[in-house]
């Protein structure tokens, strides 16, 4: 694939300016020698970067996302969302800040850019779609800038990154959950009409929803807020001010379609046509244990952050 011919082509050039394929022995060969020419090792970082920002979904990588969001099964959408973010974001958090910290001034200023393009794009193109699937590949791509905002702080920003990665991933997987109870498991398309009237025929989905769609969309007492909070703190710290306004008012604007779908749960009701074709909904009882447990997630990490964040500290390798 495009990703990993372009990742390998990364590891080649680094391998030939440092002669280590591995995280410490780059690392350990960077901080004992000082590169005349460093083409090459910046050439191989961001092949490097550009690999894992295909694998997460950041733009102007994103092209693959909505398409296969939207074709795959909701179920399996919601896995390949949390666990590619998890996946690329372990990757790049590890290879940049292990293996090239003392070169962050010379990779951060590229990883705030195609973040701030990332929340921008992600945003805009998220308003403008008519189908939830589409609509939560491109917030994926938002929220995958908001995760970069954090990595421009280096080593320092790393647990931030980690705490938002892992309460983002909860609240796709029980996003995706929900759209494969009132779409369907198997349906390609999950359009926004579906879930007009949703809080009078399924309660519990629509609840569960509200409160992800609050909690995507960085509403306080949620673990969102929280994740996004930490990361702006320490673009702040790390002197990215402009790339924290990009994402404030990118915050904003993306209140507009996560509290669409809230309005058309529980304020607009389905017109007579879709009820008289659309199936009862029924959960099921392992779907309403993930729906429960993906709450209790949201709500006490987004009151109680500290056991999550020893966690994610205690466990990185740095």
């Amino acid at each position: 694939s495009f990703a990993s011919a372009v990742f390998l082509y990364g590891v080649a050039l680094s391998y030939a300016a440092t002669g280590s394929l591995t995280l410490h022995g780059t690392a350990e060969f960077l901080a004992d020698n000082v590169l005349l020419d460093s083409a090459a090792l910046l050439a191989g970082i961001g092949l490097l970067i550009v690999g894992l920002a295909f694998k997460v979904s950041a733009a102007p990588f994103h092209m693959w996302a909505p398409d296969v969001y939207q074709g795959a099964a909701s179920g399996v959408s919601g896995f390949m969302t949390a666990g590619a973010k998890v996946a690329g974001f372990a990757a790049l958090a590890r290879i940049a800040v292990t293996s090239y910290g003392p070169y962050l001034s010379d990779w951060a200023p590229a990883v705030g850019m195609i973040a701030a393009l990332s929340v921008v794009v992600g945003t805009l193109l998220a308003i403008a779609q008519s189908d939830i699937k589409r609509m939560l590949a491109y917030s994926s791509v938002a929220h995958a800038g908001f995760i970069l905002t954090g990595l421009v702080a280096g080593v320092d920003g790393v647990p931030y990154v980690w705490f938002y990665v892992v309460t983002y991933a909860f609240q796709v997987l029980g996003a995706f959950a929900v759209v494969s109870v009132v779409s369907g498991p198997a349906a390609s398309k999950s359009p926004l009409t579906d879930y007009a009237g949703l809080a009078q025929r399924a309660p519990e989905l629509a609840g569960s929803l509200a409160l992800l769609m609050f909690s995507m969309g960085g509403i306080p007492l949620t673990a969102g807020f929280l994740a996004k909070l930490y990361v702006v703190r320490e673009a702040v710290d790390a002197g990215y001010l402009w790339l924290v306004v990009v994402g404030a008012v990118a915050s904003v604007a993306g209140l507009f379609f996560y509290l669409r779908v809230i309005v058309l749960m529980y304020m607009n009701p389905q017109s007579e046509e879709a009820a008289a074709t659309s199936p009862d909904i029924r959960v099921s009882d392992p779907v309403r244990v993930v729906l429960t447990g993906v709450a209790v997630v949201t709500l006490a990490f987004g009151i109680v952050p500290a056991p999550l964040l020893d966690v994610v500290t205690n466990a990185l390798p740095f």
